[in-house]
Parts: structure tokens; C-alpha cells; sequence
């Protein structure tokens, strides 16, 4: 298929509509540089995650707010299980009445009065009364989802009185500890680039600087932009640094 210069202009211009670039400016925006010629380098959070529902329910109590912060622990979220409790109430009654069926027959049985299917039979039904209790109470165990580990609330996805199914997300956390930066660097740094160097990283006004180390190299090159992923472990957070912000990163031991 050939394109002649009409169709080629309009394939330009409608790729740039959509946010699209050619390749040599993706390349451009990967190592991008803000000011002083430093890579650009987003902090991440050391640990995040979405929590869903593990149960079909009603929402009962949403315990945490955008932002909050809580400790490992923490209930954060409590559905209305009262049907599973009266189920739950059911099947320990249930049990009581099977125990003591079984330890009569084992009386009976020592007075010659029932056979050994008969004990049997009883203990089995003890047995099955018994793991259905279990069942039910790991079951009950989904009524409410407890964090995890420290963190922060980044997102809630669902509020109080809002029935949700199975796997639904319901708040997405952020743990403040462990932060580290992610940056695309020059494929060229690899010949120098080690685990363990040091990394300078900037406040955009420059006000600001601290220090972080290399933690990881990414073991391949993209084959597009001619960069490579790297992270830097930050020797000590601040809480100036958040999830999501983008700081200049500069090596000083970077040879000239």
C-alpha cells in the first residue's frame, strides 16, 4: 500500500488528535528532562494495593475517608452479615445436637446397646455438622476487610449502603513507607550504570534534594525509545514526597 503526501498529512494529523507522536518524540518523552538536564523520575509507593469484597453484600460501614491514614489492623470496611449469622447460629446448634447424638451412641455402645455402624454413623454426622461451622465462620471472616499493612487511602470506589458483588473494588490503598523512584535513562548509561550508585533527586523548583540509590536495572533495552527502566530505593522519605509526583534525578558519579 503506498500513501501519497494528502494521505500521509491526514494520517499525521489524526494521530496527533488522539495524543498519538511519532517515534522519535516518544523517544524524546521517555527520557524526558526538566531543567539542568535531569531524567525525569515518578516516586512510587513501596507497597499498594486494590482491595475488593470477597463476599455478595450490602455495605454496612466505610471506616476510612480519601486520605485517611490507619495501621496495619484496621477495619476498614464492614458488611451486614446478619444472614450469615443467623446461618452461622443454625449450623453451631446443629453440631451441639450432632455431639451429643455421637457421645450417646459411644455410651450405648459401652452398655452393648448400639453397634459400631451405629457410632459410626453418629460421628460422621458429628464430623460434617462440625466443618460446616467452619465453613460458615471463614465465610464470616469476608464480612470485613482489615488492612493489610499501614498505609493511606488513595481512592474509594464504593460507599456505605451500596450493595456490591463478588471481586468488587472497594478502596485502593497506599503505604507511605518504601517510597522509591522509577526513571527512564539513556541506553548508553548501562556501559557505567550499576546497583548501589547513587541518585540525586530534585524538586522541580530545586529547592529540595534527596538521596536515593540504584535498587534495580531492568534486563532489557526498549526497543523503541532506546532507554532503560530503572528504580532507586530513597534513603529516607520525606513527607514532602508523594505517590505520583515527578522529580528531576541527576548521578553524581555519573562519568564525564
Amino acid at each position: 500500500m503506498k500513501w501519497n503526501r494528502i494521505g500521509l498529512l491526514i494520517a499525521v494529523m489524526a494521530a496527533g488528535a488522539v495524543g498519538y507522536a511519532p517515534f522519535s518524540h516518544a523517544a524524546e518523552v521517555a527520557v524526558a528532562k526538566p531543567e539542568g538536564g535531569d531524567i525525569s523520575a515518578i516516586i512510587v509507593a513501596g507497597d499498594e494495593a486494590v482491595l475488593s469484597s470477597q463476599m455478595a453484600g450490602r455495605i454496612l460501614k466505610m471506616n476510612v475517608a480519601l486520605g485517611s491514614t490507619f495501621a496495619a489492623g484496621t477495619v476498614l470496611v464492614e458488611f451486614d452479615c446478619a444472614e450469615r449469622q443467623a446461618q452461622l447460629d443454625a449450623a453451631k446448634a446443629e453440631n451441639l445436637g450432632a455431639r451429643e447424638t455421637h457421645l450417646a451412641k459411644l455410651r450405648l455402645q459401652g452398655l452393648g446397646a448400639a453397634g459400631e455402624l451405629e457410632v459410626t454413623t453418629a460421628a460422621a454426622a458429628a464430623g460434617r455438622a462440625l466443618a460446616q461451622v467452619r465453613m460458615i465462620e471463614s465465610q464470616m471472616s469476608y464480612c470485613k476487610i482489615v488492612a493489610p499493612y499501614s498505609a493511606r487511602v488513595a481512592r474509594l470506589r464504593a460507599k456505605a449502603a451500596e450493595t456490591v458483588g463478588m471481586g468488587q473494588p472497594l478502596l485502593e490503598i497506599v503505604s507511605p513507607g518504601g517510597l522509591r523512584a522509577t526513571m527512564n535513562v539513556p541506553a548508553a548509561y548501562m556501559q557505567w550504570l550499576r546497583a548501589g550508585q547513587a541518585v540525586e533527586l530534585r524538586s522541580p523548583d530545586g529547592g529540595r534534594t534527596y538521596n536515593a540509590r540504584v535498587s534495580r536495572i531492568n534486563s532489557r533495552v526498549d526497543g523503541v525509545s532506546q532507554t532503560l527502566e530503572i528504580e532507586a530505593a530513597i534513603d529516607r522519605a520525606s513527607r514532602e514526597l508523594v505517590p505520583g509526583m515527578v522529580l528531576g534525578a541527576g548521578f553524581p558519579q555519573r562519568p564525564k
